[in-house]
């Protein structure tokens, strides 16, 4: 079945979803489908990779949202690509399984015993779930790992925080993205369909690497010159010191709060995994908030967007 034209796809019933307040009017729906066709027409035909983790995986309700608003984007033209993490599921299998889990400044230690666990969690049992959202929605998304297609090349990943000490710790199984493939990614969207990826990769010798989804998300997106990184958190976006939300920045200005010290903790390494994102070719990335209901029409289709867009400095 071929695709439909961007103005076939203009004449097709828009989803309640994307008339996201309530309570509105026929005339103020009106006047928001208006405001949104610019957006619409921006993004169709573009790429637009997803990190799906958080409360927004979580919560029932806001999963089954997620799974509509996705399955809506590739109803107007986007070609969503979605990875998902699975910490919570991969915790709560290796307590039935009373294997005990090891972390280092919050990352998992991952030993021959848990890589196994962790693949099958992953590629199976939450990888088919997120999968199951879209499809239900309408769409059609079909669930890999990063091992399919050789989609991602990984490399063994040394902890140097705080914990390490002078020598980096070997943290067993964990990986990082060494190059990426999207041949398969490529294949499956021109098929129309919506590729669902687990975060593991492969070693240069055929090992299992469990990654971290950010990273996974942010070397996708840059391969694949996405339009949009979306790293959907569980924090409206980057603060500045008063606690707002600061609706963007430039790369520049995230190495100098960084360096100022404006930027700390768990931020760091979500807006270093987007400039890396932006530096690969992803035309930017945004940071935003998971636990808002659809907070990825909200940030694609409206003025003001949702979180924090990063993008490269300007030649």
């Amino acid at each position: 079945m071929s695709e439909k034209s961007f103005e076939e796809r203009l004449l097709t019933p828009i989803p309640e979803e994307l008339l996201v307040a309530e309570g509105l009017t026929e005339q103020q729906k009106a006047a928001v489908l208006a405001e949104a066709l610019p957006y619409l027409r921006r993004y169709a035909g573009d790429t637009i990779v997803v990190k799906y983790g958080g409360h927004a995986m979580v919560e029932n309700d806001l999963a089954a949202t997620f799974g509509r608003d996705i399955s809506l984007l590739k109803l107007v033209g986007v070609n969503p690509i979605v990875v998902h993490g699975g910490g919570p599921q991969i915790n709560a299998v290796l307590r039935q399984l009373n294997i005990e889990s090891h972390f280092i400044d919050g990352l998992r230690v991952t030993d021959e015993s848990i890589i196994g666990v962790i693949e099958m969690v992953l590629s199976g049992t939450v990888n088919k779930q997120v999968a199951d959202l879209i499809n239900r929605a309408g769409a059609l998304a079909v669930g890999i790992s990063g091992r399919d297609g050789r989609l991602i090349q990984a490399k063994k990943l040394y902890h140097k925080g705080p914990s390490a000490g002078a020598e980096p710790l070997d943290l067993g199984f964990v990986g990082t993205p060494e190059s990426i493939d999207p041949r398969v990614l490529y294949a499956l969207l021109g098929a129309g369909l919506i590729p669902v990826v687990a975060p593991v990769g492969t070693g240069e010798n055929g090992e299992i690497f469990n990654i971290n989804a950010d990273t996974a998300a942010g070397a996708i997106a840059g391969a694949v010159g996405a339009s949009r990184l979306l790293m959907l958190t569980d924090v409206p976006g980057v603060l500045d010191e008063n606690g707002n939300r600061l609706p963007e920045l430039t790369a520049d200005e995230v190495r100098w709060r960084i360096r100022k010290g404006l930027i700390t903790g768990g931020m760091i390494p979500k807006v270093e995994t987007c400039l890396k994102a932006v530096q690969a070719g992803a035309k930017a990335a945004v940071i935003l908030d998971g636990r808002v209901p659809h907070t990825c029409l909200l940030e694609l289709f409206t003025p003001a967007g949702l979180g924090t867009l990063i993008r490269a400095d300007e030649d």
